[in-house]
């Protein structure tokens, strides 16, 4: 069986496992290589960068420390990691799950309690979504602990079907063609936001946190679930993937192979500038 990380002490020594295992290194180290992730550190002082991982305690946090430590311990990504949990006060947050699970394994780790969910509790609407607020709640203070942490970049776990689904709701709720950027500077310009599994399929993310037995922490502790549209995108390409198998592939290569001058948006392309040449002509 193929050794690494602590994390995987529990990992089956199945053919079909260490398939898979290969199949998400491979995939996110495409992206980070795709998008150029590592970069020097902030400043040019030549230290080594260092990531600040999310870890909301859902399947996909997990496998991206997994996977990102999988890295390390090969000698492919020359990145310190230090993963972070942001305790935002929803009721029945079972608390030592993740410190207990990152100390047992070895993992620098901060834990970080703020109380972001009586601020949602107050501000929403009964019958309302808290996620959106929620969302904008929790980067901002992802965003604080990572300068304070000195770390150039927050990595987040969204992988390839998250991108496709934020993809579609744009395109059929916000009319626009805009969706997750594995790559993205903050908006006060001193803390990169990573997607290093952009091109990770969610069922093999699924199947990789069964296999490693990570303790699971459910979404939906303070009652409110992500949006119904979200959920109708999921559904949708699922569908199409059913019926089409490949097309979850070919769509997320589509959004990396854009022709600006067969789209509408004048911003990208001048049409107005674009005219016929003079014909030369015999004599």
């Amino acid at each position: 069986m193929e050794a690494g990380p602590s994390l995987y002490a529990e990992a089956p020594s199945s053919v079909s496992f260490n398939k898979l295992r290969k199949r998400l290194i491979r995939n996110v180290r495409q992206a980070i290589e795709d998008f150029s992730m590592v970069g020097p550190a902030a400043g040019g002082t030549g230290k080594r960068p260092r990531w600040l991982v999310a870890l909301s305690g859902g399947k996909d946090s997990y496998g991206l420390l997994a996977l990102l430590m999988d890295l390390q311990w090969r000698g492919m990504l020359p990145v310190d990691l230090i993963a972070c949990n942001l305790d935002q006060g929803q009721p029945n947050f079972p608390k030592r799950i993740l410190p207990d699970y990152l100390t047992a394994h070895g993992v620098p780790h901060r834990i970080e309690y703020r109380d972001t969910y009586s601020v949602v509790t107050s501000k929403v609407p009964e019958g309302a979504t808290y996620c959106a607020l929620c969302s904008r709640l929790r980067r901002g203070n992802l965003y604080r602990i990572a300068r304070e942490e000195g770390c150039e970049a927050l990595v987040l776990g969204h992988h390839r079907d998250d991108i496709l689904e934020t993809f579609f709701l744009n395109f059929f709720h916000g009319g626009r063609l805009e969706a997750m950027p594995p790559k993205l500077l903050n908006d006060d310009g001193d803390v990169m936001v990573l997607r290093p599994m952009a091109y990770c399929a969610e069922e093999d993310l699924a199947r990789f946190a069964e296999a490693l037995k990570f303790p699971i922490i459910p979404c939906d502790l303070c009652g409110s679930q992500d949006g119904l549209q979200r959920n109708a995108m999921k559904l949708m390409i699922g569908d199409i993937e059913r019926r089409m198998p490949g097309r979850k592939d070919s769509m997320i290569r589509a959004l990396s192979n854009t022709r600006p001058s067969h789209l509408l948006d004048r911003s990208l392309f001048d049409f107005a500038g674009l005219t016929v040449q003079s014909r030369k002509v015999d004599t």
